[in-house]
């Protein structure tokens, strides 16, 4: 029988599946190798790495062109939540269509904050928006000066 994997003790399938997990969703390694378990394979998080390495670009790629391109106009906002008695700030970044670009989980609302998740969208979608719709936090102007200049920008207030 043929495989895709030639010399990899792993069915296609485990592998094909730990680095969609990877490249699809912000999960780290050691979160996959968790999912993994759970459903009964064995896995460690660095052969998991090295998966990704070997078999990654060509799996984001796939990703990237079947996910397709969101609308230009993303609406971002937070919402604070507690985890383990602590205030966590969960920042959800979506496009005019409702379709979740992506989500971060910090413990911090300074500008850094809203600069290194400004950093993380670009980085993951590989595209500008045209406008960004936020509401009155003054870190979203502060960080969208720093790192998106060329945006759009207006302030919101959601119902």
């Amino acid at each position: 029988m043929k495989t895709i994997y030639p010399g990899h003790r792993y069915p296609a399938q485990i592998i094909s599946h730990a680095v969609y997990l990877y490249h699809r969703f912000t999960l780290s390694l050691r979160d996959i190798e968790e999912i993994l378990a759970y459903r009964g394979i064995n896995v460690t998080y660095e052969t998991i790495s090295h998966w990704c390495l070997k078999f990654g670009n060509k799996f984001s790629h796939n990703i990237r062109t079947k996910r397709g391109l969101f609308n230009s106009s993303w609406y971002l906002d937070e919402v604070f939540i507690k985890i383990n008695g602590r205030l966590h700030y969960l920042w959800r970044e979506v496009d005019s269509n409702g379709d979740e670009i992506d989500i971060l989980v910090q413990k911090r609302n300074a500008k850094r904050a809203v600069i290194g998740f400004f950093r993380k969208l670009l980085k993951g979608q590989h595209c500008i928006p045209g406008l960004i719709v936020t509401d009155k936090l003054p870190s979203y102007r502060a960080a969208k000066r720093v790192v998106m200049t060329s945006v759009g920008y207006t302030v919101k207030l959601y119902n």
